[in-house]
C-alpha cells in the first residue's frame, strides 16, 4: 500500500540546512518572540523619547494651561476660588476635586510637565550624539552615477590635455565650493577625479539649539516657581509700604519662600500723577500719563525718588515693582453718638468706568451699637443722568460727591472665614439707607458731616489738602523672579535655534570630471535632505560659476540635451 501524502512529508528527511521554523519544516507554525520586562521598557522609553512625541506633550502642556486663564487660581486669587464656590456650589466640589483652581500645582499638570522634560532630554541626547559624529565625518563619496540624481547638470570644456585640465577643474571646484561655505573631500579614481561637498548642518544644530533651549526653559521656570514670589499692594498717597510679608494685600510664594527673607527696603508714595484731556479737545476726559512718584529707603543707602510708570517697572532690592491700577481714596472718619473717633482711614474706592465712577466698601465693626457697613460711590465730577441717578461725566475732581447707603448687622468678621475689604455681603444684612427703604442715601461733598440712621453717630469726609481734598492711591505688585533672566536667554536661543532649523538648507553636491577625447567632460549633481525647492538653481548656478572660472568667461557650454 502506498504511503499517504501526509506520511510521505512526515518521513520526509528534513534539510540540515534549513531552520525547523522554516514555513517549508516540519512545523509551519511562526515563533513569535517575547519582549519580556526589558523589551517592554525599551519599547516604551522608545516611544517617550520620539520627536513625536515631544510635540504632542507640548500641545498638551499648552492645552492644560487652559484651565488656569478660564478659573481664579487658589495661590493668586483666593478670594476669586470663595467667590466662585458662592456662584456655583453645586460644580465646586467637582472642579476643586480635578485640581482647576490649582492648575499648575496639579498632578496631572505635573505629570505632563515631567514627561515632556524627560522626553526631550532622551530625544536630545543621542541627536546630539549622532550630530557630532557626523560633524566629525567626511563629505561621502562620490556616486558612481551622477545622472540618476534629479537635480543634475552636464558640461564640457575643451582642452589641449585633458587629464590635466580634469585635474585643474576639480582643484577650482575645490576652492569655490569651499568659499561658499561648503566641507569638501576629493574622491579621485577610476579614471574619474571628483570633489564631494556638503553643508547645512547648522540646520540640525539650530534643530538641537532649540530643543535644548526649550529644556532650559523648562528647568528655569520650574526652579524659578520655587523661589519666585508676587504680592500687591495698595498704597495710598503719604503712606508707606514696608517689604515684609505682614504688609502685603495678597502674597503668592514658591515652595520655597516663606516670606522670612524678603529684602529690607520700603516705599512712600509721595504723590500719584495723572493728566486728563481737557473738556472740548480731541479724547477729552481720556486718562494720559500715569506716575507714582514714591522715595525708596533701604538701610544702608540714601534715600532716593523713583516714579512707578505703566509698563516701566523699577527695580529695588532685585524686586522689579510694576504699577497695575490707580484710584481715589476719599478720607472718611466715622465717630459714634457721643462723638468719640470710631474709625478714621482714606479708604481706596476702585474705578467702575473710565470716568473714575468708583466703589468702596467701610466695614465698622466696633464703637457702634451695631456691626455697621457703608457701600459708598464716589464721583471726581458729579453730573445726573435722565433717570436721576448720579454718574461722573469727567475723571479728574472737579465736583466730588461721595454717597452712601448704610447696613447694619453680621458683617462675618468674626467666624475668621476670609472677606474681601472691597466687597460687604448685604444678603444677611439690614439696609437702612437708600433703595426700598424710604431714607435717602447720604450725600456728602469734602468737608461735609452727615448723621448715620437711628442716631448712631456721624460720617465725615475730611479734606485731604486744601490743593487736593481727595488722595489717590497706587496698586502695586511687587515681584521677584530670579531666573527670568534665564528664560529669557533661553528663549532668544530656542528662537535662533528655530529659524537656522526652518531656513538652512541641507545640502551635498558633486563635481566629477571625466577627460575625453574632446575635452574635459563635468558633472554637477546635488541632492537635498528634505524639502529644498532651491537646489536646483543651486546646482545650475555653481555649474555656471565653475565653468566660468575654467573658461574665462561667463558663457558655459552646456552638452545637447542636458537636464537644466
Amino acid at each position: 500500500m502506498s504511503p499517504s501524502r501526509s506520511e510521505t512529508i512526515t518521513d520526509a528527511p528534513v534539510d540540515p540546512l534549513r531552520p525547523d521554523d522554516h514555513a517549508d519544516g516540519n512545523d509551519s507554525a511562526i515563533a513569535q518572540p517575547t519582549l519580556g520586562i526589558m523589551g517592554w521598557a525599551r519599547w516604551a522609553w522608545r516611544q517617550l523619547t520620539s520627536m513625536r512625541t515631544a510635540l504632542v506633550l507640548l500641545l498638551l502642556l499648552a492645552i492644560a494651561a487652559v484651565p488656569g486663564s478660564l478659573f481664579p487660581q487658589r495661590s493668586a486669587d483666593p478670594n476669586g476660588v470663595i467667590q466662585w464656590q458662592r456662584e456655583n456650589p453645586e460644580a465646586y466640589p467637582i472642579v476643586d476635586a480635578i485640581g482647576l483652581f490649582d492648575v499648575y500645582l496639579s498632578p496631572w499638570f505635573s505629570a505632563i510637565y515631567l514627561l515632556l522634560f524627560t522626553s526631550l532630554i532622551g530625544c536630545v541626547t543621542p541627536r546630539t550624539k549622532h550630530h557630532y559624529k557626523a560633524l566629525r565625518s567626511q563629505p561621502p563619496r562620490t556616486p558612481a552615477r551622477l545622472s540618476r540624481l534629479a537635480d543634475y547638470d552636464e558640461r564640457t570644456v575643451s582642452a589641449t590635455d585633458p587629464a590635466e585640465r580634469a585635474r585643474e577643474a576639480v582643484d577650482a571646484a575645490e576652492r569655490q565650493l569651499r568659499r561658499t561655505g561648503y566641507r569638501v573631500h576629493r574622491y579621485d579614481g577610476r579614471g574619474t577625479l571628483s570633489v564631494s561637498a556638503e553643508r547645512g548642518y547648522l540646520r540640525e544644530t539650530g534643530n538641537l539649539v532649540f530643543h535644548t533651549a526649550l529644556i532650559g526653559v523648562l528647568v528655569s521656570v520650574g526652579l524659578g516657581g520655587g523661589f519666585s514670589y508676587t504680592g500687591q499692594r495698595v498704597v495710598v498717597e503719604g503712606t508707606t509700604f514696608v517689604n515684609a510679608l505682614s504688609d502685603y494685600s495678597s502674597f503668592d510664594a514658591g515652595r520655597f519662600i516663606d516670606g522670612t527673607g524678603l529684602a529690607p527696603y520700603s516705599l512712600t508714595l509721595d504723590e500719584f500723577q495723572v493728566t486728563y484731556q481737557p473738556p472740548g479737545t480731541p479724547g477729552a476726559g481720556q486718562a494720559g500719563d500715569f506716575s507714582a512718584d514714591v522715595t525708596v529707603r533701604i538701610p544702608g543707602e540714601q534715600d532716593r525718588a523713583e516714579s512707578v510708570i505703566v509698563n516701566y517697572p523699577i527695580s529695588v532690592a532685585g524686586d522689579r515693582i510694576h504699577l497695575l491700577g490707580n484710584g481715589y481714596a476719599p478720607t472718611i472718619t466715622v465717630r459714634d453718638a457721643a462723638g468719640e473717633l470710631v474709625y478714621t482711614e482714606s479708604q481706596p474706592f476702585l474705578p467702575q468706568d473710565s470716568n473714575m465712577t468708583s466703589l468702596g466698601i467701610i466695614k465698622i465693626p466696633d464703637g457702634l451699637p451695631e456691626q455697621v457697613g457703608l457701600t459708598g460711590f464716589f464721583y471726581p465730577t458729579a453730573g445726573v443722568l435722565d433717570s436721576g441717578a448720579y454718574t461722573s461725566i469727567y475723571g479728574d475732581v472737579i465736583n466730588p460727591l461721595l454717597t452712601f447707603n448704610v447696613y447694619s448687622g453680621d458683617l462675618g468678621i468674626d467666624d475668621g472665614t476670609p472677606r474681601s475689604v472691597y466687597t460687604l455681603e448685604t444678603g444677611g444684612l439690614t439696609q437702612l439707607t437708600g433703595g426700598t427703604t424710604g431714607v435717602d442715601s447720604i450725600e456728602l461733598t469734602p468737608g461735609e458731616t452727615a448723621d448715620l440712621p437711628n442716631g448712631w453717630g456721624t460720617v465725615t469726609w475730611e479734606i485731604a489738602s486744601p490743593e487736593d481734598p481727595v488722595k489717590r492711591f497706587a496698586s502695586l505688585q511687587i515681584q521677584r523672579d530670579p531666573t527670568a533672566g534665564w528664560v529669557l536667554a533661553f528663549s532668544i536661543f530656542a528662537m535662533l535655534g528655530l529659524f537656522a532649523g526652518l531656513f538652512v538648507p541641507r545640502r551635498r553636491i558633486w563635481i566629477k570630471a571625466h577627460p575625453t577625447d574632446d575635452g574635459v567632460r563635468l558633472e554637477y549633481a546635488g541632492l537635498a535632505r528634505g524639502e529644498d525647492p532651491t537646489l536646483r538653481k543651486a546646482v545650475v548656478d555653481i555649474a555656471d560659476a565653475h565653468t566660468a572660472a575654467l573658461t574665462g568667461t561667463s558663457d558655459s557650454s552646456p552638452k545637447t540635451g542636458e537636464n537644466r
